[in-house]
């Protein structure tokens, strides 16, 4: 899951660079712009927040097949790729900040 979300984030990075990506195995190059990939990746993240909140309310009500250890996984999940989010709207506005900071 993490090796996803990083590689996702360096196809977004590639595409707002104009840059071609790399495609890696398992990932097909997405066709669209930088806003339409950043709604897939919010998607994605509210997603697994969502999984992880499900997972843990059906384990606090004692569903059969879910185990601490599967709750604590996907909490952890849903925790990294909120932080990747975090760390890419930084970057996003360090450099809209950059960029309008600088003289016409």
């Amino acid at each position: 899951m993490i090796k996803n979300v990083v590689e996702h984030l360096q196809q977004v990075a590639a595409m707002a660079t104009s840059r071609p990506a790399m495609p890696s195995a398992g990932l097909a190059a997405v066709p669209g712009n930088f806003a339409t990939e950043l709604q897939r990746s919010l998607a994605r993240v509210s997603q697994a927040q969502e999984a992880a909140y499900a997972q843990a309310q059906a384990y606090e009500l004692g569903a059969p097949g879910v185990s601490l250890d599967h709750v604590m996984i996907e909490s952890q999940k849903a925790g990294i790729a909120f932080q990747a989010t975090v760390q890419v709207r930084n970057r996003l506005i360090a450099a809209y900040q950059e960029i309008s900071s600088m003289p016409v």
